[in-house]
């Protein structure tokens, strides 16, 4: 059947009121209890486009009601085996110039208003300088917008990367919400982007862009297929974006500078934004200032009472 973003929320204001128990919405509450008690499911119907299909088999008993697919839509270009992407930021070299948002712009002709990579000004403190943070989408391990798709129009790829196919994309923007990076974009009304080239919808590309999806970074990887940097960071001039292979252990940045990725983190104290979540950022920052003095040692373990004796 075909789905549209206003029939999508009809139903699941359909099945809200079903859930209440109210007499008037009697046949709704039966419809979901459905068959022999199983309670029906909507999953993404992986030959058809903008399309759900009933789920016979799901646990009775339970209040579901709305399922995803785990498996992507369709068959996709097959990831690069054994590559983990990963990316690093050191903003003590990011001057804020945004050339990796106009780079990416560029390469995915993104219509006005849209920037999957955003730099922010950043002030930790009142008395503190200011410094500027580039925020691509952060290609989670534990991604939550994954898990909140109901169509499966976004999912994770081997090699790291959270991919979207806005041709299965039904305009739910559950993902824009469970999303604590803020790092999508929605195409509210039809985009006009000058000189949009003529070609077909291409998922490792993301130039073809539709009224009432979702879109985010996606790491380029039709570039990585190429064995070329993603476009922000193979067009910043400070060399601050670095991109590797967390399996090779080596990132490399615009200035072709290749260096170790575990010692470029552990020199340099990087972290993840909103690590605390548990959504396991694939994306490190370096912070605007070097650190003064080395890390502390590795712990080392503590020498037993007999051992201590001798």
């Amino acid at each position: 059947m075909r789905l549209t973003r206003r029939s999508f929320l009809t139903s699941l204001a359909a099945v809200a009121a079903a859930l209440s128990g109210s007499r008037a919405v009697a046949p709704l509450a039966r419809w979901r209890r459905g068959v022999k008690g199983a309670v029906p499911a909507l999953v993404a119907r992986p030959e058809g486009v903008h399309s759900l299909a009933h789920l016979e088999a799901v646990p009775a008993g339970g209040g579901v009601a709305l399922a995803f697919a785990a498996k992507p839509p369709r068959a996709e270009p097959a990831a690069a085996s054994g590559r983990r992407w990963v990316m690093v930021i050191d903003l003590a070299r990011c001057d804020g110039c945004r050339e990796c948002t106009r780079a990416c712009q560029a390469m995915h002709f993104l219509p006005g208003g849209q920037e999957w990579i955003r730099v922010y000004e950043m002030r930790d403190h009142e008395l503190g300088a200011p410094y500027w943070l580039p925020r691509p989408c952060m290609q989670c391990d534990n991604p939550p917008c994954v898990k909140v798709c109901p169509v499966s129009a976004t999912w994770k790829r081997e090699d790291g990367i959270v991919m979207q196919d806005t041709s299965r994309c039904i305009g739910c923007r559950f993902c824009m919400a469970a999303c604590p990076y803020q790092a999508r974009s929605f195409n509210w009304v039809d985009p006009e982007v000058p000189g949009m080239p003529d070609e077909p919808y291409a998922m490792e590309w993301n130039r073809v862009h539709r009224r009432g999806t979702t879109e985010k970074c996606i790491f380029c990887p039709a570039l990585l297929a190429e064995g070329r940097l993603p476009a922000c960071a193979a067009a910043c001039p400070m060399g601050a974006i670095y991109f590797g292979d967390q399996g090779e252990d080596a990132v490399t940045n615009s200035q072709g500078e290749t260096v170790r990725l575990s010692e470029l983190v552990a020199a340099n104290a990087g972290y993840r934004l909103l690590e605390e979540l548990g959504t396991e950022p694939r994306v490190y920052y370096l912070p605007p200032r070097r650190p003064l003095y080395p890390p502390p040692p590795p712990a080392t373990e503590p020498a037993s009472a007999g051992e201590a004796r001798r």
